[in-house]
């Protein structure tokens, strides 16, 4: 019996110039898929994650789509790979509702970039910021967080929790959490507040958008940032993904789920390999492959036919 498997998707920030053209080079679906983004996109999606700038990949509403493309054909290059669930960080979890049927590639692409439209627009729009939490617990990270007045938003395994508001107050708040004894507190190069209160004007968009998406019932459980846990109906998916927009990603959470639910294989799509970093300090017992180009593609098949 083959052991119980969830495919993982990347998120934002993993993005890297040349993702995708080794595979699109050796597999026909890898290129089907580029070309039919560019179509649908009716812009050169293909030439900015091939060739750049790094600059113009950065964009949030390049990135998102970008990242979702590359991680489906990462997933199109894998072939005909049995999985049980699926999980995506932030964005990641628009990929991980097309792989699992809930939603076609066409109208998650376009959903994606509208979402990292709407978010560009909110992080434009604000003066926001975000850091990295390294060795603090989440109860004194909530603490630092209340006191400063900003938002928890990636709480990715024990001890890494990454915080986001106004860049005064991250300021503030990275102070407090040297002086609670944080090993590092580190601001990041971000374009704003993502996963805080002031993705508001962006959530609302989201909404609108998602209203209008074509939905099903995923073949298998796709597991919520929001609850860390699968969505119920269509209704409440789409609410989860809403509120993803300024809620805690709570990815720790998720996979010791997912662990508890008997998961023994989970295998990373797209580009990074960030979230198969995260999982060797969440569970160090679990088989985790990667799927990022063609090297990793090479041994994560020879994984599977169990050389």
């Amino acid at each position: 019996m083959s052991p119980k498997t969830a495919l993982l998707f990347a998120g934002q920030g993993s993005q890297e110039v040349g993702m995708g053209r080794d595979l699109c080079e050796r597999f026909p679906a890898c290129r089907q898929l580029f070309a039919r983004a560019d179509e649908v996109l009716g812009r050169e999606l293909t030439r900015i994650c091939f060739e750049g700038p790094s600059e113009v990949l950065t964009q949030t509403d390049n990135a998102q789509p970008a990242i979702f493309v590359h991680s489906l054909a990462c997933l199109a290059a894998l072939g005909d790979v049995e999985f049980h669930a699926t999980a995506g960080l932030s964005l990641g979890e628009f990929t991980a509702l097309t792989a699992a049927g809930a939603v076609s590639f066409d109208d998650g692409l376009r959903m994606v970039q509208a979402r990292g439209r709407y978010m560009q627009e909110a992080c434009e729009a604000t003066n926001g910021g975000m850091a990295s939490i390294i060795g603090l617990d989440e109860a004194v990270v909530a603490e630092v967080c209340r006191e400063a007045d900003v938002d928890m938003a990636n709480l990715n395994c024990p001890g890494q929790i990454v915080i986001s508001g106004e860049k005064e107050k991250i300021g503030k708040a990275v102070e407090l959490a040297k002086a609670r004894g944080a090993k590092r507190a580190i601001p990041l190069q971000v374009a704003g507040a993502y996963h805080s209160r002031l993705m508001a004007s962006g959530q609302q968009k989201v909404a609108a958008e998602l209203a209008r998406l074509p939905m099903q019932l995923p073949r298998v459980p796709v597991v919520s940032n929001v609850t860390a846990r699968p969505g119920g109906s269509v209704t409440e998916i789409k609410e989860l993904l809403t509120r993803q927009v300024t809620s805690s990603v709570r990815w720790a959470e998720s996979m010791q789920w997912l662990v508890g639910q008997g998961f023994t294989r989970f295998i990373e799509l797209g580009p990074g390999g960030v979230l198969a970093g995260l999982m060797k300090r969440i569970n160090k017992d679990v088989e985790m492959l990667v799927v990022s180009d063609l090297k990793t593609w090479e041994q994560t098949r020879g994984a599977l036919a169990g050389k």
